[in-house]
């Protein structure tokens, strides 16, 4: 289909006259009304059609049918696992999920930017709690791999967070193909503080201690990084994840920095307040970070990229650059559903895999 017959487009000048997280509800009432009406979702699979064999690759011994997922922060509580499986993504992360339900940060805090390409939050881990999104994942569908991306709560004190990610762990790596550990959103405070050697090395043999006492040491445990650290601090994270023994990595999160956004903006982002930006602007950031992984990482610590991902030409470099895998969410919400097959079709045209 092509972006002229992408009914998406008519939408969204609607969609965008809402609330960010208003649209968000409306738009998961929808998909979940979608999974409930028989028939509609194997309609939506023959629109998006499913991803060719060709661009189905082996990672952390899951078998990705795409190398596109869907990023933490969009999905948090696992509610449209079957569309996002319908609309042709090969993985979905789940999450930020935290022990115990909390609300987030006050409304508003979350902020789009069309004219940037880019997306303002400031949600702070607004979930379910693990249990709420437990009882979900016991029902995901097949074919679609998921992971579950698990935090500590706003009030655990970060010498305490070890624990926090531990009762996270029990609850949600039983029922998922992977975990990552969010330990680089901007928006809970402390939590960055967690990259860290000083911190990530306890931190990371706490929970691979946990995974080896749970029998689960082929399942992947992934960090998700910020793209905000400076080059030595970076490097010093890398060497205690090269030394820990995790499997991969996940670069980057959202950025704090406002030099993404082009001056005639800059003004307008900063009056906003707090929060960290994605889309558009952050895939140079993003990408060098990820070239940085990638040139000191061992090779069996894969990565998966995330940052400013739209197109799938942007996809494709990342996965030449040595990525296994990619990862979107802000350009879902500027281009619609079906951007996925249109990035599984321009995958599908290379030679790369």
């Amino acid at each position: 289909m092509t972006h002229s017959l992408d009914p998406y487009r008519l939408l969204r000048p609607l969609i965008f006259q809402l609330d960010p997280e208003t649209a968000h509800g409306l738009c998961f009432s929808l998909g979940g009304l979608a999974q409930r009406l028989p028939g509609l979702l194997p309609m939506l699979q023959g629109v998006c059609g499913r991803p060719e064999p060709a661009i189905a690759r082996p990672v952390f011994g899951l078998p990705f049918r795409s190398p596109i997922g869907l990023a933490a922060g969009l999905d948090k509580g696992a509610q449209l696992l079957p569309l996002w499986k319908a609309l042709g993504f090969g993985s979905v992360e789940i999450g930020t999920v935290t022990p115990r339900p909390q609300a987030g940060n006050p409304k508003p805090r979350v902020f789009r930017l069309p004219e940037e390409g880019l997306i303002l939050n400031r949600m702070g881990f607004n979930s379910e709690g693990m249990d709420v999104v437990a009882r979900r994942l016991r029902y995901r569908p097949a074919g679609l791999v998921v992971g579950g991306n698990i935090g500590k709560n706003k009030t655990t004190p970060e010498e305490a967070a070890l624990d926090d990610y531990r009762a996270a762990y029990r609850v949600i790596a039983p029922l998922v193909d992977y975990v990552a550990l969010n330990i680089s959103s901007p928006n809970t405070p402390g939590l960055r503080k967690l990259q860290a050697p000083e911190a990530l090395g306890p931190l990371l043999a706490g929970m691979l201690a946990l995974r080896k006492e749970m029998g689960m040491e082929r399942q992947a445990l992934l960090v998700k990084l910020a793209p905000d650290l400076s080059s030595p601090e970076l490097d010093a994270t890398l060497d205690v994840l090269a030394a820990s023994g995790i499997d991969g990595v996940i670069a980057t999160n959202t950025t704090l920095d406002r030099g993404i956004v082009s001056e005639v903006n800059r003004a307008k982002v900063e009056a906003l307040g707090e929060g960290g930006l994605s889309g558009r602007g952050l895939k140079l950031r993003a990408r060098n970070v990820q070239l940085r992984i990638l040139q000191r990482l061992p090779p069996q610590i894969r990565l998966v990229a995330c940052g400013g991902i739209g197109s799938g030409e942007v996809a494709a470099r990342a996965l030449q650059d040595g990525a296994a895998l990619v990862q979107i969410y802000t350009a879902l919400i500027f281009e619609g559903p079906l951007l996925v097959r249109r990035m599984n079709r321009e995958l599908e045209t290379r030679d790369f895999f």
